[in-house]
């Protein structure tokens, strides 16, 4: 049994041997899990679905402490993916994100959670970042994405 999604439509595949009953029952579940699955694949939209993400990933990652007062989506970062000012705790993360997969913005999250720990990109700061396991390829994404935006704007 699976399911997936084409465009518009979602694609459905049970064994023929079910009952309707057992059809409906199963359908309905697998709706649910890939409904689930797409929830988290997706960054929050919300500034306070974006808080809420900080702190999991904080207890995640950096043990529980690295606490900002707030974290909130931007529109007037456009050289920065993020910021924090370590003093009030505030986080900033560039709303160029939006639309990116939800891995590239957790890197992103942790790295300036990682900045309330540690203010400098001294090893210490990126010894915490690298708890992350998808550090690299976070990265490796954003160069790319910053590289295709610098070759739009010589082009």
């Amino acid at each position: 049994m699976s399911a997936y999604r084409d465009g518009e439509k979602t694609i459905v595949m049970l064994p023929s041997s079910l009952s309707k009953a057992e059809e409906e029952y199963e359908i309905a579940r697998i709706l649910e899990r890939l409904d689930g699955r797409e929830r988290r694949s997706r960054p929050p939209t919300g500034d306070a679905g974006l808080m809420e993400r900080a702190m999991e990933l904080s207890h995640r990652y950096l043990d529980g402490e690295a606490v900002p007062s707030s974290v909130r989506w931007v529109g007037n970062q456009r050289s920065r993916w993020g910021s924090c000012t370590p003093e009030d705790r505030t986080i900033r993360i560039s709303s160029m994100l939006r639309g990116m997969p939800v891995w590239v913005v957790d890197y992103i999250l942790v790295h300036e959670l990682a900045h309330l720990l540690e203010p400098s990109h001294n090893a210490a700061f990126w010894k915490l970042v690298d708890r992350y396991p998808k550090t690299e390829r976070a990265r490796g994404y954003l160069e790319g994405v910053t590289a295709a935006r610098n070759l739009e704007a010589t082009g």
